[in-house]
Formats: C-alpha cells, structure tokens, sequence
C-alpha cells in the first residue's frame, strides 16, 4: 500500500524488452532506497512495480504486458513520480493507495490560477461513478482532493508545492495520466449495488 505522496521524482535510464513485457532501471533522485530490499514495491507514477534488482541510486522492475498496456509513460529519460511502500509506523499523509491503475484520463483543462492551477482530467468508462467532490483521487501516483466532480471526469488544484515536488507542475491539454479512485469509493458502490440486489424481488418462474 501507499499514501499518494510523492518522495522523489526519477527517471527511466534503461528499457530491456521482455518475451512479455519490459524490464526497466529507474534512476531514483532523492527517494531513500536504505531499507529497499528485492521483492519490495515501489509505485511508479501510481504503477506497483516490484523491485527485482537493485543498484547505487538505482532499481530494475518487470513491467508485464498487461501493466504496459493499462498505463502510460515508459518512456526512455522520462521523469517519475516514485514513493516506497509503506512501512508499520509511517504516517498516512493522502489516503489509501494500492498502485493498482483504474484507468487512463486526458489532461482537458490545464489553467493558472494564482499560483496555483486548476487541473481538469477526463476520467474513462465508468470512473466517475466513484469519484465525489472533497473526495480522493491519485492522479499519476499523486493524492489529490477533488474540487468538483463531472458527468465525464473531474477538477482538482495543484498547489505551487504538489507542482514542485512532483511531474504534474507544466502539463500540457491532451497529457495521458494514470488513475486510481479511492478504494472506500469502491467498496462502498459494490455494497451499494448488492444492497440494490438484495431489496429487488424474487422473480417467480
């Protein structure tokens, strides 16, 4: 599990292809990797990668088929968001990330507002029958508060602090971006939907 607060912003410095998807060596910036061992996780731009190799300053991951295909960015030179797993005892800065991505939004608003900007994402499928204004949503490995929800997506702020410590500072309209929703939202629709379930009557043969 994960929190959605960045530690460090890397970058990808190799890609070797696999029968079945990448093998990738992240340069880690700032981010201690001290108590990082192999088989330990790591998100990626919201991605749970698990560290299989490990170097000065640097971890390898497989990224399978399947995570390349639900995601975007892997991109030779390109920057990270990353974040360790959390340990017992950590603080719980945002809200309970898994690194498991829902789906892949669009960048459709990108406007200073201040010193901050307003970012609006288009949310794909289903997604935003899960998100809920003051609510959470990670948004390339970040947790953010929801300003406003929409039929098709929803609004947030990025304070000059969340631009700075993070990728999200300089987007542009048409960005590719990883989501995942709150896990509560989730559960809370399924217990919705068997409570539904449950008050329909029996359907007589």
């Amino acid at each position: 599990m994960f929190t959605g607060i960045v530690q460090a912003v890397g970058r990808i410095v190799s890609i070797e292809p696999l029968q079945e998807g990448m093998r990738m060596t992240f340069a880690v910036g700032a981010l201690s990797m001290e108590r990082v061992r192999p088989g330990d996780s790591i998100a990626v731009n919201g991605v749970c990668l698990t560290v299989v190799a490990l170097a000065p300053g640097q971890f390898t991951a497989d990224v399978s088929r399947v995570t390349l295909e639900g995601t975007t960015g892997w991109v030779l030179g390109q920057a990270l968001n990353l974040e360790r797993a959390l340990c017992l005892g950590d603080p719980l800065g945002g809200h309970w990330v898994s690194g498991h991505v829902d789906g892949i939004g669009v960048v459709r608003r990108y406007e200073p507002s201040g010193e901050s900007v307003t970012l609006e994402i288009e949310a794909p499928g289903d997604l935003p029958r899960y998100l809920a204004t003051k609510g959470s949503v990670t948004v390339h490995g970040v947790s953010l508060t929801i300003n406003a929800v929409t039929s098709t997506g929803f609004t947030v702020n990025l304070i000059p602090h969340t631009q700075q410590v993070t990728t999200l500072g300089g987007w542009q309209v048409g960005q590719k971006v990883n989501l995942e929703v709150d896990v509560l939202a989730r559960y809370a629709e399924r217990s919705r939907e068997w409570c539904m379930m449950a008050t329909q009557p029996a359907v007589m043969g």
